[in-house]
């Protein structure tokens, strides 16, 4: 296995830019929050102090991802730990990739009233356009950050 360079650079920047927004969003902005809709977004228009503890602590642990792609980019003397390492990312990436990808069925469930989701249509929308496929999107860069040797996904 390897590292794949342009993976772990648009990881970096998916991550620091997914980050970024809950610091955001920490410090009183409300740009894109509405498009959470839900509790969050009611939340978010009178926030308890612990609701912004919260979110301050979403946004370091989002900056975990960041370590570990960071991590990638080191030649460690140890093998056990790259391996380990590579474990890490591609299990992150499954996890990523499927959050984004349930939130998305159960999201369009709703939208054809199988389940019923307090969220308003703005909210949908904005959850099946950007936000869902945005989790599957850090989900795909982290998986694809190692490739194997012989893969048909080299690039």
């Amino acid at each position: 296995m390897q590292r794949n360079y342009w993976m772990i650079a648009f990881g970096i920047v998916w991550t620091i830019f997914f980050s970024g927004m809950s610091f955001y969003w920490a410090m009183g902005g409300l740009l894109g929050v509405r498009s959470l809709g839900g509790s969050i977004y009611e939340m978010s228009l009178n926030p308890s102090s612990s609701f912004v503890l919260i979110v301050w602590l979403t946004g370091f642990i989002k900056l975990l991802g960041l370590i570990l792609l960071l991590m990638l980019l080191v030649q460690w003397k140890k093998p056990i730990i790259t391996k380990i390492l590579f474990s890490v990312a591609k299990i992150a990436g499954v996890l990523l990739f499927l959050y984004g990808f349930l939130n998305f069925v159960t999201i369009t469930l709703s939208t054809f009233h199988i389940l019923d989701f307090d969220l308003d249509s703005y909210a949908t929308f904005w959850r099946l356009i950007f936000w869902e496929p945005f989790w599957m999107i850090g989900g795909v860069f982290y998986f694809f950050s190692i490739k194997s040797k012989k893969s048909m996904f080299n690039y």
